[in-house]
């Protein structure tokens, strides 16, 4: 909020400077230059009408796009936790296979040590 503080004073200050500089340089006629003063006035509100518009509408996006992007986390991370409960399930019968084969294939390892062994 600072630096759009900062930037509207910044666009004042500068336009204020710049009014003041035209004042004293011009060399017109004093109704000729009112009337330019009056149209670069007019400029600028309207160009300052539109800064602000812009910015709401940035605001109004952003807050947009981060909530969409809250919830697309909030459903990527149920859809991740389903998936991994899934293969945990899917799994789960095969590592008790995995485990018996696991005491035979060790079984038969000492087995064939103490063949070798005795030979």
């Amino acid at each position: 909020m600072t630096n759009s503080k900062s930037l509207l004073l910044g666009i004042l200050v500068g336009g204020s400077v710049s009014a003041a500089v035209t004042l004293l340089s011009t060399p017109s006629t004093g109704r000729d230059f009112r009337s330019q003063v009056k149209s670069k006035s007019l400029e600028w509100k309207d160009m300052l009408l539109n800064l602000k518009q812009d910015g709401l509408r940035l605001k109004k996006q952003i807050r947009a796009t981060s909530q969409e992007g809250a919830s697309l986390i909030k459903e990527l991370t149920q859809d991740m936790k389903k998936s991994v409960g899934d293969w945990k399930a899917t799994v789960e019968p095969h590592q008790e296979n995995i485990h018996h084969y696991l005491e035979q294939i060790e079984s038969s390892l000492k087995d064939l040590e103490e063949k070798v062994k005795t030979q």
